[in-house]
């Protein structure tokens, strides 16, 4: 057979599954940019753009989707008689709060009620989390469970996994759930040392091309840790020395973690043993993990598991609901800015309505592309009176929103497609005014040492940023 022979038969077949592609994109319709980003890709790059949708593309996206469901359904009846005391003690059905109307919402989005009872600590400094999470393991009598996105490692990693170790020895059991994609750089030996040491690992959704695993996409993005089933900690901080700023690369890092005792602890034990039951089958319904709880405090929190698992974009349709619900003013820290339409227009609306919106963003990243695809929004969102601030002083990596200065949330997802659409994440909202006015004030903390952006430096880009900019906004709903 000819080059030129074997070359055209690899086209035809390119064309094909090319073609099979874009049939399966139009059969699932979803937001038009994303679509034709993926139909522009697909056509544009034959090769690379066929083996890209084949890990990542709508496709496989459903078939997760799928699958993820049918565990949470298997697994939801023994969960739902491990707490079923749970909402009927502490459960805030009546409760009327200024976010009620959000309340309402979440609820059927996520099946969990708000709980009452529960003591939050927020923590706006990594080292005191990470020391605080430390204490907390050292205490643990009966279990720990960690589930993370990212676990480094490094020696932050280490320190932890050794103190996992020791603990195993000292008769607790625990958990660790890792994601694949988010611990791709674990050596071999470091992997075996949590086995031999007895922790129970798992890896979430890992990539394995010759048994059919493909997917690099839809990732386990939560982070969450439960000691005993009492204690909890969530938020946005990762393990590895970078997010205590010990990495010269990134510099000083920051993040907004919260320690969590009280009812609230149950659903995010919850979230875990959903999580930890699609990784590994193994069900953990029993009282140990889900002990009686008692109210350790008077603040209010609901925790929100978001993921593909839902047919509702569940974090989406929460932001929309905060911001187009705000009374007076509205506050978010991302270090991720890629939202869709949906999102500028209920931003631009408050500012129109006369709330004062704030936007603040790091002014660098780790993922430059996201970076400029969020600049890409700054003009037509400043012309609207949003206020937009670039934080220079750390790697700012916190997730936060602030309504009416009266509550907020807390949690793992960013403001981009990835976090509406295809990770799973978890927040927890905060309905307290101390909680909020703690949030706020650390908000404005940051924005003091922040450079507000103003159209004239828009207007001051260079040719080659304004290339940058139309470039990351056009692949903006890929990220």
């Amino acid at each position: 057979m000819s080059w030129t022979t074997f070359l055209t038969i690899l086209s035809v077949i390119d064309f094909i599954l090319v073609a099979g592609a874009i049939v399966v994109v139009l059969q699932r319709q979803r937001e038009p940019r994303s679509m034709l980003v993926w139909i522009l890709t697909l056509l544009l790059l034959p090769v690379l753009g066929l083996i890209f949708f084949l890990m990542a593309g709508e496709l496989r996206i459903e078939r997760k989707r799928r699958k993820l469901r049918r565990h949470r359904k298997r697994l939801q009846p023994s969960l739902s008689r491990s707490i079923e005391n749970l909402e009927s003690v502490h459960g805030q059905k009546g409760t009327k709060h200024s976010a009620e109307s959000l309340i309402r919402i979440a609820t059927r989005l996520s099946g969990h009620l708000p709980t009452s009872g529960n003591d939050v600590a927020i923590y706006h400094e990594d080292e005191e989390n990470f020391l605080a999470i430390m204490e907390a393991i050292e205490q643990a009598k009966h279990h720990v469970h960690l589930e993370y996105y990212i676990f480094q490692p490094d020696e932050t990693g280490q320190s932890l996994r050794d103190l996992l170790v020791r603990k195993v020895k000292e008769g607790v059991t625990v958990r660790l759930l890792v994601d694949y994609i988010g611990c791709w750089n674990w050596p071999r030996a470091f992997r075996r040392s949590f086995i031999e040491g007895g922790v129970k690992l798992s890896l979430f959704d890992p990539v394995v091309p010759w048994r059919g695993r493909w997917r690099v996409n839809l990732r386990n993005h939560r982070k969450i840790v439960v000691v005993d089933g009492v204690v909890g900690f969530t938020g946005s901080q990762n393990i590895g020395d970078e997010y205590r700023g010990r990495l010269a690369k990134f510099g000083p890092w920051r993040d907004t973690h919260m320690r969590i005792t009280g009812p609230a602890v149950h659903h995010l034990q919850e979230i875990f043993v959903e999580d930890w039951h699609y990784a590994t089958k193994e069900k953990l319904v029993s009282s140990e993990c889900f002990p009686r709880v008692e109210a350790k405090g008077d603040q209010i929190v609901q925790v929100i598991a978001s993921g593909p698992d839902s047919n509702a974009r569940t974090m989406h349709h929460l932001l929309l609901s905060s911001v187009t619900g705000a009374q007076d003013s509205v506050a978010i820290i991302t270090p991720y800015f890629a939202p869709d339409t949906t999102m500028i227009v209920a931003l631009q609306s408050a500012a129109y309505r006369g709330l004062r919106v704030q936007l603040l963003i790091p002014s660098f990243s780790n993922h430059w592309l996201t970076l400029w695809a969020g600049r890409s929004f700054y003009e037509e969102l400043i012309e609207a009176g949003v206020e937009i601030y670039e934080y220079h002083k750390a790697l700012l990596h916190s997730k936060v929103v602030i309504i009416d200065d009266s509550w907020g949330m807390v949690g793992s997802a960013n403001m981009d497609q990835r976090s509406f659409r295809i990770n799973l994440e978890v927040t927890s909202v905060l309905y307290d005014d101390k909680l909020a006015t703690n949030l706020r004030g650390d908000f404005d903390r940051l924005i003091t040492k922040a450079e507000r952006i103003q159209s004239r430096a828009i207007n001051k880009w260079s040719f080659r940023e304004t290339i940058v900019l139309g470039l990351a906004r056009l692949v903006s709903p890929l990220l």
